[in-house]
């Protein structure tokens, strides 16, 4: 695999720099832009040490705890949306993503992948993150448009129904698109650090599984648990 020199990682800035003169110059937000790119930075690098001393580590506990954190952290953020009903609906959106994204995790890394310590931090961790994300993501649009919907007086199952299908339509295109429009992180990443396609497409069928499975089985759970609050939830809209 190719080594970046931290040299020429500074080219890469070059057309990042390009952009926000455009976005200056067009009067449009340079400064958000910049925020952004700085905040990545600050914040991949931070991720990168961190992430450093947890594979030396090789602690089961210690990745509990990274694992717990991203459940907490991704079950907040979710209802980012509908911050009015955060308090209401967190428990709901934490054990949707919990069941939905920690059973398919379980799967690929015990069943799939048969990790050998179950905890081996430089698969369950990544692994975990796209689980979780995607699963966030997923319960996010839920939750939004389940409320937009029963706000404009649509009963439940169509509620429901309408949220389920506008939840699941990002991970349904990531589907279609993977290999035609796009070579997914994964994919690429490994065929850069010199892995066989062949071996890399397998893995990659399997991170596109489980984040199909992550984003539909958390939702599920999570409007089948939100039912239970639709009373309270059609009072406060």
């Amino acid at each position: 695999m190719i080594e970046i020199s931290l040299t020429r990682l500074t080219l890469a800035f070059i057309p990042v720099a390009i952009t926000l003169v455009i976005l200056l110059r067009w009067s449009m937000a340079a400064g958000n832009a910049t925020w952004a790119v700085f905040r990545m930075v600050v914040q991949l690098l931070l991720v990168g040490y961190l992430l450093t001393a947890i594979f030396g580590a090789e602690s089961s506990w210690i990745i509990l705890l990274v694992l717990t954190v991203m459940i907490l952290a991704s079950s907040w953020i979710a209802l980012g949306p509908v911050k009015e009903h955060r308090r209401s609906l967190f428990l709901y959106a934490l054990v949707a993503i919990l069941c939905g994204g920690g059973l398919t995790l379980l799967v690929i890394t015990q069943g799939v992948l048969n990790l050998d310590p179950w905890f081996r931090p430089q698969y369950v961790i990544p692994l975990a993150g796209m689980a979780f994300a995607n699963a966030m993501t997923a319960v996010s649009l839920a939750a939004e448009r389940l409320l937009a919907e029963l706000g404009h007086e649509e009963s439940w199952d169509a509620a429901k129904n309408t949220a389920f299908q506008a939840a699941t339509i990002p991970v349904i295109n990531s589907l279609f698109a993977v290999g035609l429009v796009s070579l997914p992180g994964m994919m690429t990443g490994q065929i850069l650090a010199g892995v066989s396609p062949l071996i890399a497409v397998r893995y990659q069928i399997v991170v596109m599984s489980m984040i199909f499975a992550s984003a539909g089985i958390s939702v599920a759970i999570f409007l089948s648990l939100a039912r239970r609050n639709l009373a309270e939830v059609r009072t406060s809209l």
